[in-house]
């Protein structure tokens, strides 16, 4: 699933997914870049699994496909989070 990504190319992937997933969302000025990492990282992680579910692509490496998939999942990621919060 990871399409040869290495440690640091997760966490300049799951940076720039977690941030523009805030700036989607509306979050970006409640977090930080350590939780943009660790939401763009898990938002990969939750967009690879459902895009690999329905398309059969998840993804693939550091390109525009693999960032597009990681924001979709950080969006949905934030979305869940605020209404387990309760948008706090």
């Amino acid at each position: 699933m990871g399409g040869g990504l290495g440690i640091l190319g997760w966490i300049v992937l799951g940076g720039l997914a977690g941030w523009l997933a805030s700036l989607i969302t509306g979050r970006s000025r409640r977090q930080g870049c350590l939780m943009d990492i660790v939401v763009g990282i898990v938002g990969a992680l939750v967009g690879g699994f459902l895009f690999n579910a329905v398309t059969g692509v998840g993804v693939t490496g550091f390109n525009a496909w693999s960032l597009f998939v990681a924001v979709i999942g950080a969006v949905i990621l934030i979305w869940i989070l605020g209404l387990i919060r309760g948008r706090s």
